[in-house]
């Protein structure tokens, strides 16, 4: 059984209180972690470690803060393997998708090694001939990372590399329910080389370790990665000090479909964003809209290749699916499943628990294909978070970009057609931060990411990241 503790300046310490957190399979059930469970307490004492460190970390060339974040990546992919195991074990998802997912990780604090290089400033003309104006970028100070179970290295990555590139030090929350991965992922920036008090992680329910880290006026710059409803209340306990904020809220993601698209590659990359990691990812594919004359075409591929994948424990190098993280996301799933057949839905696959004896003890669902929805439908509405596919038709392209932007959220949307002014027009046309045209992906390391509307604030990925953990100084120089 995993066992770890928290890092705080430098030293790996139990909770002050000595309670701990158990971590469980959501494949069987089975025990796999004893984790420290802190509090305010536990937090306090991180933030301090980090405000202490920060003037030296500040100080530090990006020279020397780009060769320990690549000695950082090294580490990573030595252990991915290590890392890859814990983080099926404790979230559920096939353990070739974990793997992926902490080597894209150490791809992030590459990139920022090199980026952390390119924080230049500005010489600005003036209009007196005896001044000069040069404007210079630093480091905002302590930064408080909170990351959400459902991709807990990749989203926590994100967020240190750029941190630390950028001279910030960092107090990170894991997820409460996917700690081990994560941890093992600070770990490995620390022993990359990291002086005490840079990176800290505490662990702990976000009642009570993310809100101090929330609230107290040594975090200058709050990173947080989850719930439209957990931001909202982070804006207004944030107002008191005006931090900076970074939010990457909830999505509901249109995937429109065109007449003149190729519908077969439109289905097969549909499948993969609805149902990947069980649809628990704030891009997945969340409505469907389909040119009413090829979906019956479409529909019939999306069903054909959805019962063809398999589900099972994440440990087993043959399942496509793992199980969801926990009760509460599958019975979600079920309420919005249920409403929209009480509605008139129709289920054309899954839409139950698949059964067997191997599936009985953990939270399994089939991934479940829907048709004849509209909006009146809680799964058309809300977030489900879970692998629902509902699919309903328009007639024009018009009504399909009205139907899209039909939503609180904006965080990205997917287009399927073969003509370029159809692909421009609409992606100008929709609210969202991000499109993919003809691709089932919006993230690309090198390009912004982040959301409209009530899906966010900020950006990550890119070198917009970097600005988002640092000041902006203006110097007056009279000659």
């Amino acid at each position: 059984m995993y066992r770890s503790k928290m890092l705080i300046d430098g030293e790996f310490v139990p909770s002050i209180s000595g309670k701990v957190t158990t971590i469980f399979n959501p494949a069987n059930g089975d025990l796999v972690a004893e984790v420290p469970k802190g509090n305010r307490k536990d937090a306090r004492v991180a933030l301090n470690a980090a405000k202490r460190a920060f003037p030296e970390w500040a100080k530090t060339n990006s020279q020397r803060r780009g060769e320990i974040l690549h000695e950082g990546a090294k580490i990573v992919r030595q252990r991915a393997e290590q890392i890859a195991s814990l983080l099926t074990q404790e979230q559920g998802k096939p353990l070739k998708d974990a793997k992926k997912e902490v080597l894209a990780s150490a791809e992030f604090f590459d990139y920022y090694a090199e980026e952390g290089k390119r924080n230049f400033g500005e010489w600005i003309p003036t209009q007196s001939p005896n001044t000069r104006s040069l404007v210079i970028r630093q480091p905002i100070g302590v930064a408080a990372l909170i990351t959400p179970w459902n991709y807990p290295v990749y989203l926590l990555a994100l967020k240190m590399a750029p941190a630390l590139a950028a001279g910030c030090t960092f107090v990170a929350k894991p997820a409460s329910g996917a700690p081990m991965a994560a941890t093992e992922l600070i770990k490995a920036i620390f022993d990359a080389g990291t002086p005490p008090g840079a990176v800290n992680v505490i662990l702990g329910p976000g009642s009570e370790v993310g809100a101090e880290l929330i609230e107290n006026p040594i975090s200058r710059k709050i990173s947080f990665t989850g719930e439209s409803e957990t931001g909202r209340w982070i804006l207004r306990h944030t107002a008191q000090h005006i931090k900076r904020l970074s939010l990457e809220l909830g999505g509901h993601s249109p995937f429109i479909v065109c007449q003149d698209a190729d519908f077969e590659e439109a289905a097969k990359s549909c499948l993969w964003r609805a149902f990947s990691n069980m649809g628990q990812i704030c891009v997945s594919v969340n409505r469907i809209y389909v040119d009413q004359k090829i979906f019956d075409e479409f529909s019939s591929i999306l069903v054909e290749q959805t019962q063809k994948l398999k589900i099972g424990n994440g440990m087993d190098p043959k399942v496509d699916l793992g199980p969801m993280f926990n009760e509460a996301q599958r019975q979600k799933t079920r309420e919005h499943i249920t409403d929209a057949v009480v509605k008139g839905a129709k289920v054309l696959c899954g839409g139950d628990e698949p059964k067997g004896m191997e599936y009985e003890k953990g939270f399994f669902f089939l991934p479940t294909v829907l048709s004849n929805v509209n909006h009146s439908m809680k799964i058309m509405q809300e977030e489900t978070f879970g692998p629902v596919a509902p699919i309903m038709t328009f007639k024009t392209l018009d009504e399909a970009l009205r139907l899209a932007n039909d939503s609180q959220y904006g965080l990205a949307a997917y287009l399927f057609t073969k003509d370029l002014s159809t692909a421009i027009y609409a992606s100008e046309m929709l609210e969202v931060g991000g499109v993919g045209v003809n691709v089932n992906n919006v993230m690309d390391m090198q390009a912004p990411f982040g959301g409209w509307k009530q899906s966010g604030l900020g950006r990550e990925h890119s070198r917009h990241a970097l600005d988002e953990f640092l000041e902006t100084k203006h110097i007056r120089l009279k000659l």
